[in-house]
C-alpha cells in the first residue's frame, strides 16, 4: 500500500510540475507578465522540495497501466485559451490528489498543496480573463444575428471566414428555444476559437457559460451582471451618445457599441448618431468599440474614414448569401 502511494504521488507531482511549466511559458511569452512567470515557477519548485527521492523511487513506469490512456479531446488544442485550460484543470486536479494522498505520507503536505491549490485558482481567474480580453481586443468585426432559419449554417460559415466574436440576439423567441439555440452556437463558438456573447440576458449567457453578455441601456447594471457572471466574463454596452459612453466606461464595460451608425430595422426606435459620435468615440473611448447600425460592405469605408476600427454587423453577414466570403471581404479591409 506504501508503495502504490508512492507511486499516486510520484506521477501527480510531475503532472502538476508539466502543466504548470506549460502555463509558466505562456505567461513568460505570450503575456510577458513577469509576476505570473514568477508565480508559476515558485509553485513548481516548492512541489518540487515536496518531490522527494523515496516518492522517485517508487516509480514503475513500465508496470503503469495508464500511459497508453488517452481522450480525444487530448489530442487536439483548437486555441491558446483551451490549451490554457486544459491545463489549468490538470494541475488542479493534480493538487487535489496530492492533497489527499499526501496526508497519508506527510501531513505537511496535504496542507501545502491545498495551499498551492487555491494559488493555482487565482492564476487560472487571471488568465482566462486575459485571453478573454486579448481575444476581444484582436477581434474587429463583430456578428450580431438576427432570427433565421439556417441561423447554425450561417453562423459557422462566417467563423470559416475568420470571425472570432458572436452575439446571439433574438428578443422574440421562447425562452427555451433560445436556450437551446444558445448552447448549439456557444459549442459552435468554441470550436472555432471564437467569443460567443448573449444579449441582454445574463441568465442565458450564465446557463451555457457563454464568454459574456450585452447589454442595452435599459437592461440589469453592469455591476450586478458582474456579481452574476463573474470577472471572467466580457460584458459590453450599448451606447448612442457620449454620456452613455462615460458611463458604461466608468461602470466597468469591457467594449461598447457605437450607434446606430446609420437608420437599421434592427434599431426602429433608435434616431441614428452619425459619423459625428464615431469620431468622439475614436478620440476619446480607450476600450474596445465598435460601429454599429446599418453597416456594410458599401459604406464600410466611410465608417472606417472616421477612426473606426471596429464594426458589428447584423445583416450583411447573416442575409448573405455567402457569409464566408463576406467575412473575409469585411476583415481585410479592417
Amino acid at each position: 500500500m506504501q508503495q502504490a502511494v508512492y507511486r499516486i504521488l510520484d506521477a501527480n507531482l510531475d503532472r502538476a510540475r508539466e502543466g504548470l511549466r506549460i502555463i509558466e511559458e505562456w505567461c513568460r511569452f505570450g503575456l510577458n507578465n513577469t509576476d505570473l512567470t514568477e508565480e508559476c515557477k515558485k509553485i513548481r519548485q516548492e512541489l518540487a522540495q515536496l518531490h522527494t527521492a523515496e516518492i522517485r523511487q517508487a516509480r514503475n513506469t513500465p508496470e503503469d497501466v495508464g500511459t497508453d490512456l488517452s481522450h480525444p479531446q487530448e489530442e487536439t488544442r483548437i486555441s491558446i485559451e483551451a490549451l490554457l485550460q486544459a491545463n489549468i484543470c490538470r494541475v488542479q486536479e493534480a493538487l487535489r490528489v496530492l492533497e489527499e494522498y499526501g496526508k497519508l505520507y506527510q501531513t505537511q503536505m496535504g496542507v501545502i498543496c491545498k495551499q498551492i491549490r487555491y494559488r493555482v485558482y487565482a492564476i487560472e481567474s487571471y488568465l482566462l480573463n486575459q485571453s478573454h480580453l486579448q481575444l476581444l481586443e484582436d477581434s474587429h468585426l463583430y456578428l450580431v444575428t438576427s432570427p433565421t432559419e439556417d441561423l447554425l449554417d450561417a453562423v459557422e460559415a462566417a467563423l470559416q471566414g475568420g470571425l472570432t466574436l458572436v452575439q446571439y440576439r433574438d428578443k422574440e423567441i421562447d425562452d427555451n428555444i433560445r436556450l437551446a439555440k444558445a448552447e448549439q452556437l456557444c459549442q459552435l463558438c468554441h470550436q472555432y476559437g471564437a467569443l460567443f456573447i448573449v444579449n441582454d440576458r445574463v441568465d442565458i449567457a450564465q446557463a451555457v457559460d457563454a464568454d459574456g453578455v450585452h447589454l442595452g441601456q435599459q437592461d440589469i447594471p453592469i455591476e450586478l451582471a458582474r456579481e452574476v457572471l463573474g470577472f471572467q466574463k466580457i460584458i459590453g454596452r450599448s451606447t448612442t451618445n457620449p454620456d452613455e459612453m462615460a458611463a458604461a466606461i466608468a461602470q466597468g464595460a469591457d467594449y461598447i457599441g457605437v450607434g446606430p451608425v446609420y437608420a437599421t430595422p434592427t434599431k426602429p426606435d433608435k434616431k441614428p448618431a452619425g459619423l459625428e459620435y464615431l469620431k468622439y468615440a475614436a478620440a476619446n473611448c480607450p476600450i474596445p468599440w465598435y460601429a454599429i447600425g446599418g453597416i456594410d460592405v458599401s459604406n464600410l469605408h466611410e465608417v472606417l474614414s472616421t477612426g473606426a476600427t471596429r464594426v458589428a454587423v447584423v445583416r450583411a453577414i447573416m442575409q448573405a448569401d455567402n457569409p464566408r466570403s463576406v467575412v473575409r471581404h469585411f476583415i481585410a479591409q479592417l
